[in-house]
């Protein structure tokens, strides 16, 4: 039979997903399994790696039985991924040797600290585009050479092998260990430039080159799979946010998105070379295709914005379901002078505090859970709105338009005060698995199933507009409140 679609798998924070796209761009079938977060301590975050494979083959079956389809029905699978997640597992048995220790996680203070001192946070940034943040993959691996007893020594030997998550998936889908230049710029490890791991920083972090994946493209064919989708070729990798950028087709230089999830990721497209930010934001690589130049992005990392309604939810129990939130906020005309910022494994772009901790701020006896209800919803524009003052103080032209999707973008409250407080259109994309949909697209440009980018573009649609209402005195006196509440959250941890 002729293949008539392409899967994505989108192995995320708190679940994995499997969605089939047809030529058209369009969701056929999505099947999705939670996996468990582990907090073996204050600030530690894992994930039980096996657990995940599990949950990968088990949506990749309901997601095509959904379909109608079985393998032979796909043209391509690509992959999508929590970036920075590290995951270091025995190259013969296939097993890992401990818990995936997850992106949110802050153990690496230590390591970061000595990285500074030896090397130096300008000279890091210099190479990889990263600043020293516990965000990133190659301390994490750093951490778990030093901390699992033998491994630095099995690892020396080469007998284990590290990857983030979609080096994971494409060695249990394939065999081969590889990893796409999106997600090796995440690992502190790679040259931005050279787009090949770094001597140097692997000297400076004590990481054996040997357990390192090949860094290829983001859109060729790694292999064929084996298993659940046996016969189909795995042809894509992207880290989520830049599988969203692409998804929205944001191919040109001074396009940009933010995905709205667990944590909120802004992207805007530079072009073919890396521009480096002073003012708080990560340079990394937006895609590659095949042996064509890379594309970079500037990106600026938003720890919590979802996470903070599953914290109302789950910590507080204002709402039984996220999606009760929006008509809570409803219930109050504005947020009584309560302000949330919810920093609770530090602030990330544009400030890089690790020592920051959430707070509350504004408290006085008017408030009610609806009030606490819509300052969460609007952390969620106030950080947008810092980032985008900082993409714009970074780049030649300043951001006209933002593209949104992810599930907070159904809670239409939301949209229009992002609107309001960046004083520019929101435009919500008709689909907004778009995560999904980009690495779906790079898979099937790698194996002709659509012919070019100009393809991909005339595909999008949207599906919903906002712009602002907000009086621009009101927007002023608001983002001087929320700046002072930010303050507050400083300088908590020692």
């Amino acid at each position: 039979m002729t293949p008539q679609y392409v899967a994505a798998i989108d192995q995320g924070t708190t679940s994995s997903r499997c969605i089939v796209f047809d030529r058209a761009g369009e969701v056929v079938s999505v099947a999705q399994r939670e996996h468990r977060q582990l907090f073996p301590r204050p600030g530690w975050v894992e994930h039980d790696a096996e657990e995940i494979w599990e949950n990968v083959q088990s949506v990749v079956r309901e997601a095509l039985a959904a379909a109608g389809t079985d393998p032979a029905g796909l043209a391509a699978v690509g992959i999508t991924n929590q970036r920075e997640t590290t995951v270091v597992w025995d190259r013969s048995t296939g097993r890992p040797v401990a818990n995936a220790i997850v992106w949110q996680d802050t153990r690496t203070g230590p390591q970061l600290r000595e990285l500074d001192r030896t090397h130096g946070e300008q000279r890091v940034r210099e190479r990889t585009g990263l600043t020293l943040a516990t965000y990133f993959a190659g301390p994490k691996l750093r951490w778990l050479l030093d901390h699992t007893e033998g491994l630095r020594e099995r690892a020396e030997r080469g007998e284990v092998l590290f990857g983030t998550m979609d080096s994971w998936l494409i060695w249990k889908l394939t065999g081969r260990h590889v990893t796409d230049v999106t997600n090796a710029s995440r690992t502190m490890l790679m040259d931005l430039q050279t787009l090949d791991w770094d001597a140097d920083l692997l000297d400076a972090l004590g990481v054996p080159a040997g357990m390192l994946p090949q860094i290829c493209s983001s859109s060729e064919v790694y292999g064929t799979a084996e298993g659940v989708l046996a016969g189909v070729p795995v042809a894509s990798a992207l880290g989520d946010q830049q599988a969203a950028l692409f998804g929205q087709t944001c191919f040109s230089a001074g396009e940009a998105k933010c995905t709205y999830g667990t944590g909120s990721f802004l992207l805007l497209n530079t072009g073919t070379g890396p521009v480096t930010s002073s003012h708080g934001l990560l340079t990394t690589v937006a895609y590659r295709i095949g042996d064509q130049p890379a594309s970079y992005a500037l990106e600026g990392a938003i720890a919590v914005t979802g996470a903070l309604v599953q914290w109302l939810r789950d910590n507080l129990g204002l709402i039984s379901t996220a999606a009760e939130v929006e008509e809570l906020a409803r219930s109050v005309d504005d947020n009584g002078g309560c302000y949330v910022v919810p920093a609770f494994s530090g602030l990330f772009a544009p400030h890089w505090r690790s020592d920051a901790r959430g707070v509350i701020a504004g408290l006085t006896g008017y408030i009610t859970k609806g009030h606490l209800a819509r300052a969460a919803l609007e952390a969620s524009a106030w950080q947008t709105r810092e980032v985008v003052d900082a993409m714009n103080a970074d780049s030649d032209v300043a951001l006209r338009r933002l593209r949104v999707d992810g599930g907070m973008t159904a809670n239409g409250l939301l949209m229009q005060f992002l609107a309001d407080v960046l004083d520019v259109p929101v435009v919500r994309s008709r689909i907004t698995e778009t995560t999904c949909l980009g690495a779906a697209y790079a898979a099937g440009l790698a194996v002709g199933f659509w012919p070019d980018l100009a393809t991909l573009r005339a595909q999008w649609r949207s599906d919903a507009q906002w712009t602002s209402t907000m009086d621009p005195a009101h927007r002023e006196g608001e983002l001087h409140n929320w700046r002072k509440a930010v303050q507050r959250t400083l300088d908590w941890e020692d």
